[in-house]
This record gives C-alpha cells, structure tokens and sequence, in this order.
C-alpha cells in the first residue's frame, strides 16, 4: 500500500472529521482538532471490530490512497469512544 503525503493529509482531515461528528453525537469536546483525529481514528478502530464481530456490512467505505476506511462504522465508534471517554473524566457532584 503505498501512500503519498497528499493521501495522507486527506486520511488526517477525514479522520478530524469522523472525531468532531463523533464528539457532536456524544456531546462531550474536550480537545481540538488534534483530539478529534485521534478520536475519529481510535473510533475506526473501534467501529470496524464491532462491525466485523457483529457480521455488518461495510456503509459508504471511502477508499484513500489504498487503505478502507469504513466512514459509518468509524462514525460510530467515535461516538462510542468518546461517550466512554465522557463517562470516565465528568466531575461527580
């Protein structure tokens, strides 16, 4: 799989991406664009193992420079990933 730096900033801005919606569903942002593409890729980790597990079939997959990226699945582990994130950091009255 051979990727160029192009296809590779592309991967970084969708993977922002996939963060920030995640963030928006689970209503917790804590960090900014950096924390967002970490969290859209730990959450295409996330998503694609639960999809696999589960037997799902792969929604809007978006291909970039070789590598798959399952852009439903990925959303979804996002929001998973940080609503985890969220429950385990919130301050307890």
């Amino acid at each position: 799989m051979n990727m160029t730096l192009a296809d590779f900033l592309l991967l970084l801005a969708v993977a922002g991406l996939i963060g920030a919606i995640g963030q928006a569903i689970a209503g917790y942002s804590h960090g900014g664009c950096l924390v967002s593409i970490g969290t859209g890729f730990v959450g295409a980790l996330i998503g694609t193992w639960l999809a696999r597990k589960f037997n799902l079939p792969d929604f809007f997959p978006l291909k970039i420079g070789g590598a798959s990226l399952p852009v439903v699945w990925s959303i979804a582990g996002s929001a998973i990933f940080i609503a985890l994130i969220s429950l385990m950091t919130r301050s307890r009255p």
